[in-house]
């Protein structure tokens, strides 16, 4: 497996709780290997104005062409209205992690 053919997916959840819930369910549904939870401050424009307010994001490191699926699955288990599902290549990374993202993944 090569670089890039491994993806951190994010989304963000209004409450830790729930984040880890949904980290849960993609890692024992095997469409991520690993999910890291963490607070955070976002800013964003929403109903016509700029809002703020803590999130917890989500990472997920998953393989390339898992992102449709877990891209389907955070939209059907998550409680937002419009999540956010975000995928960014991994451009470099060491063999031993991107061929252990790449065993404990759905095939």
């Amino acid at each position: 497996m090569t670089s890039g053919d491994v993806l951190v997916v994010t989304t963000t959840h209004d409450a830790e709780e729930k984040a880890r819930e949904l980290a849960g369910l993609v890692v024992r549904e095997r469409l991520a290997a690993c999910a890291q939870v963490y607070p955070v401050a976002s800013v964003y424009w929403w109903d016509g104005e700029v809002q703020s307010g803590p999130e917890w994001r989500i990472d997920f490191k998953t393989r390339a062409d898992l992102a449709d699926r877990l891209t389907a699955f955070v939209r059907e288990h998550h409680g937002y209205e419009t999540p956010e599902v975000v995928a960014v290549p991994v451009v470099a990374g060491s063999d031993a992690y991107l061929a252990w993202v790449a065993a404990e993944t759905a095939r």
